[in-house]
């Protein structure tokens, strides 16, 4: 699904012509809106700047551009993929013209608002704006620091490419400042041309390809709409070596340096984050400024087990149970979906929008299932469904992982019965789940029984949020778990 997205253009005026309306500062108000005084410039070379995909990114990073340069845009065609914080966004052009120069690789990296290409609006102009570009690019070189307008280039190999979004318009601007409208999707698409096919596969599993030497080309991907992800391309090496005739012990074939079992990890080595992997250290680190504490709570889950096991045939999650009991127990507690982001006052949020932790290839994303209260229990975990295949493909719109208002951190189906979890910013609660286990108990008549429970762990913002309030929601939430009627409603 695509967003629009202003991407501001800054016309650079070509030898020949220009195109921008200017008034001439000495004319009086009046006659500067008489047509014969204006004078029409024609800027046919744009550069195209760094889009801000979200309101937290400062910096973007090239994935892949789908134009070469050369290529003519028409109006809606994906011109580049640049990765955010969060998600890969594919970024479309509104306007037609020419992809005259790229000025960012892919693989590069520039601040937002920067240029990282050059768009001409005709075939005759494309030489004059590489020439431009070449020139850019040597004043940028010798220059100790580079201003915020211009591109920061990382050095990649020459058949890789780079960055941007687009825009070019025949039509006259009014203003040097008026930016060029574009369209934004969330895209699974991390295209890399090879013989003109466009090779589908997740940034890690193009970067893993290339450290055990996997040819993408040959891998059929087993993500959503068939892109290629890391277990395929691991499951396409692990055959390789199978299927490899053993060398002869004159002639062995050189091992390389210290590699540890897990495919693609060589020990020792130093590992930049990912953008992905910068943003949430970011916001891990902001966490810390937030006072918290954590209250725990053990809930038998008899009940909710039973009742997953009649609509699990149905499509329904227990992530998606687990959604809606939380939600439907802070509709009773709006204090616990609450929020404190100044310092000074707090917001009682209209909507319930529960985030749910996903780990992925490098990093941690939380979509969001907004309004849980209100979507009866199928349609919700429909949306989870989706939600989770739209982030393990990078394909999530910001609103659809920044929006949360009470995040739900699940590790039970790794056996973990217990842990605690950091606030994320701008939020008021989080609850840690853990797994559901078979637990000798007493019961009320003074015998022993087997009950299945799980411990959660909620962590909060002690600032808006006190200790009773946390105590009162869990108690709601322990009744709605242990009596699961009203969540198929």
């Amino acid at each position: 699904m695509a967003g629009l997205l202003n991407i501001g253009t800054s016309f650079i005026p070509s030898s020949s012509t220009s195109k921008l309306l200017r008034y001439p500062s000495s004319l009086p108000p009046a006659n500067r809106n008489n047509p014969s005084n204006r004078t029409l410039i024609q800027a046919k070379i744009r550069e195209i700047f760094m889009p801000a995909l979200s309101s937290t990114m400062t910096e973007g990073k090239i994935v892949s551009w789908v134009k070469s340069e050369g290529d003519k845009l028409a109006k809606g065609e994906s011109v580049v993929v640049v990765e955010s914080d969060k998600a890969d966004m594919d970024v479309e052009t509104f306007y037609d013209g020419y992809l005259a120069a790229i000025m960012v690789e892919e693989g590069g990296v520039a601040a937002v608002g920067s240029a990282i290409a050059l768009l001409a609006e005709t075939e005759e102009e494309i030489a004059e704006a590489r020439s431009k570009a070449n020139s850019s690019s040597s004043s940028s070189s010798s220059s100790s620091s580079s201003s915020a307008s211009s591109s920061t280039v990382a050095s990649k190999p020459p058949q890789e490419k780079t960055p941007e979004a687009v825009a070019s318009s025949p039509a006259p601007s009014l203003s040097k400042q008026a930016s060029a409208p574009s369209v934004v999707a969330a895209s699974s698409v991390h295209p890399a041309s090879e013989g003109g096919k466009r090779i589908v596969a997740s940034p890690y599993a193009k970067k893993l390809a290339k450290e055990l030497k996997v040819d993408l080309g040959s891998l059929v991907g087993s993500g959503p709409m068939g892109r290629i992800v890391a277990k395929d391309v691991e499951a396409a090496a692990a055959a390789a070596v199978l299927t490899e005739s053993p060398k002869p012990a004159a002639s062995p074939a050189p091992s390389p340096a210290k590699v540890s079992t897990t495919p693609g990890i060589e020990l020792g080595t130093v590992v930049p984050f990912t953008t992905m992997q910068g943003a949430v250290s970011r916001n891990m680190v902001q966490s810390l400024t937030v006072p918290t504490f954590r209250v725990g709570y053990t809930i038998t889950t008899d009940a909710l087990d039973q009742l997953y096991k009649k609509i699990k045939s149905k499509g329904v999650t227990m992530t998606a149970l687990l959604a809606k009991a939380t939600a439907l127990a802070l509709v009773k507690h709006p204090v616990v979906n609450s929020s404190c982001r100044d310092g000074k006052s707090f917001t009682y949020n209209s909507s319930i929008n529960i985030a749910v932790a996903v780990a992925m290839d490098g990093g941690l994303i939380t979509p969001v299932l907004q309004d849980a209260d209100k979507l009866d229990i199928y349609s919700l975990s429909r949306k989870w469904k989706e939600l989770v295949d739209k982030a393990r493909a990078k394909q999530l719109q910001p609103h659809e992982y920044n929006t949360g208002t009470f995040t739900l951190s699940n590790l039970g189906m790794f056996g973990v019965d217990r842990f605690d979890a950091i606030l994320p910013p701008g939020t008021g609660a989080i609850m840690a789940v853990g797994a559901s286990q078979p637990t000798v108990v007493a019961t009320k008549d003074g015998r022993i029984g087997m009950k299945s429970q799980m411990q959660v762990n909620v962590t909060a913002d002690h600032r808006i949020i006190y200790g009773a309030d946390l105590a009162a929601f869990l108690q709601t939430l322990a009744n709605i778990i242990e009596d699961p009627k009203d969540l198929t409603f």
